[in-house]
């Protein structure tokens, strides 16, 4: 199962003390606007989002139909067969991306442990 880039989203007390602490790791901030307080860091392959007052867990984040370099792929699983392959392996989704429509949609689970996970496609 494909699920494309993978990054974690981070719940953040102050974006720029996080933004300032990830950036001593390499990371630079390629997206997302500090204004409406969340930033997309990326050091090489590895990308983080730093969200600050936007939910209150970390968030494991996979996007079908992207790259590490948020480019899009081609041939990727559209997130409505992955949604539809893990309801089949009895995966309780606690919101469904809808299998009428195309292009961006998302879905979410928790993990065994509570842990949020977002499957989020963009394209």
């Amino acid at each position: 199962m494909e699920l494309g880039a993978f990054s974690i989203s981070l719940a953040v007390k102050d974006l720029e003390a996080s933004r300032a602490f990830y950036a001593k790791f390499g990371f630079e901030v390629v997206g997302g606007d500090a204004s409406q307080n969340w930033l997309i860091m990326r050091n090489g392959d590895h990308n983080i989002g730093l969200f600050q007052g936007m939910f209150e867990k970390n968030i494991l984040t996979f996007n079908p139909g992207w790259n590490q370099q948020a480019e899009t792929v081609d041939g990727f699983t559209d997130i409505r067969e992955l949604q539809r392959r893990l309801k089949a392996e009895g995966v309780e989704l606690t919101t469904e991306a809808d299998e009428s429509t195309t292009g961006p949609a998302s879905f979410a689970v928790l993990d065994p442990d509570g842990n949020p996970v977002l499957v989020d496609q963009h394209v």
